[in-house]
């Protein structure tokens, strides 16, 4: 989920043909990375962190408990969400899995409301929050993108993916929409504190007297489907491998449609305390070992997620 108006582009080509390979996605829904949620600190921590190739670089309290505790809102697939058993499952658990082998730990994800995760991890709820956030500066520097005011110290980011994000509609009816400023006029859903609702706001400044865009913001995506499922709006949006996860699994294939390009391509990071940097290059040597040894790769396939890879760990890599 992505959260800035101080960089808009155009994405350079579409990835509407991405969407194909998000089937296969759906396909394993049942078959996900197990639960990661309540499932750590048990009484081998120490001799599973012991064994872990990257395990001395974490900070000490971490080792000792052998647990991550993960800020996320989980209803945002296929980046994070439960599955028809209640699982945690998706990229950001299977990559936080994958990252938790080399570190030797386990990664604990906590469910809470999207616009709530950083001050969670601001006041020590969570070691870090993971949750298909897009690394922004305003996130960096503790800035809130409506106001401009400094609400806290910011966050550093370790960089994992990068996503565009989409509009979609119902299916065989657009309401003519293909860009961002065909929504004059039109009511949007989208959810509260993303990229989408920023782009939402900033473009409804734009629109023509008598061609209101009317937004109507929710608690989290799934939401904003159902309300667009129901006739509710004529558009919504979210980051494009969200959007497209939707438009193929939502009513078997026949409820939504993707239309126009993606914007705003950015990347999404693992926000850290600014002051946890041993935590934060402990991340950075993780992520890049699973790209290295090819199994970050591997997970982004199984999700049809590929296009959004990268090659290395970056550290507050948005703009």
């Amino acid at each position: 989920m992505t959260a800035s108006t101080t960089r808009r582009t155009t994405a350079a080509h579409s990835r509407l043909a991405a969407v194909g390979s998000i089937a296969v996605a759906g396909a394993l829904l049942l078959t996900g990375c197990g639960d990661q949620t309540k499932d750590g600190g048990s009484d081998t921590a120490d001799t599973a962190t012991s064994a872990a190739p990257l395990a001395d670089k974490l900070p000490k309290e971490i080792r000792d408990k052998g647990v991550v505790k993960v800020g996320s809102d989980i209803a945002y697939a296929p980046v994070e969400f439960k599955d028809s058993s209640g699982k945690t499952v998706g990229i950001d658990p299977d990559i936080a899995d994958a990252m938790g082998k080399q570190l030797g730990v386990k990664f604990e994800f906590e469910n809470g409301t999207f616009d709530t995760l950083l001050g969670g991890l601001r006041s020590n709820r969570y070691d870090i929050a993971m949750s298909a956030m897009t690394d922004t500066k305003d996130r960096q520097e503790g800035i809130d993108a409506d106001t401009g005011k400094k609400v806290g110290e910011g966050v550093d980011f370790v960089d994992y993916f990068t996503a565009g994000v989409s509009i979609y509609t119902k299916k065989g009816d657009d309401q003519g929409i293909k860009t961002w400023s065909d929504l004059c006029g039109k009511k949007l859903v989208v959810q509260r504190g993303t990229v989408s609702e920023d782009l939402a706001k900033a473009e409804a400044q734009k629109c023509p007297a008598g061609k209101k865009l009317s937004i109507e913001a929710f608690d989290n995506d799934q939401q904003a489907q159902t309300r667009l499922r129901s006739g509710g709006a004529d558009a919504g949006s979210s980051d494009f491998p969200v959007a497209a996860y939707a438009v193929k699994t939502s009513g078997g294939g026949k409820d939504f449609q993707l239309v126009g390009e993606q914007v705003e391509a950015a990347p999404y990071g693992i926000a850290v305390a600014k002051n946890d940097t041993e935590l934060r290059d402990a991340l950075v040597a993780a992520l890049n070992a699973i790209i290295e040894n090819g199994e970050y790769q591997k997970i982004l396939e199984k999700w049809g997620a590929a296009e959004g890879a990268v090659k290395e760990a970056a550290v507050n890599g948005g703009k």
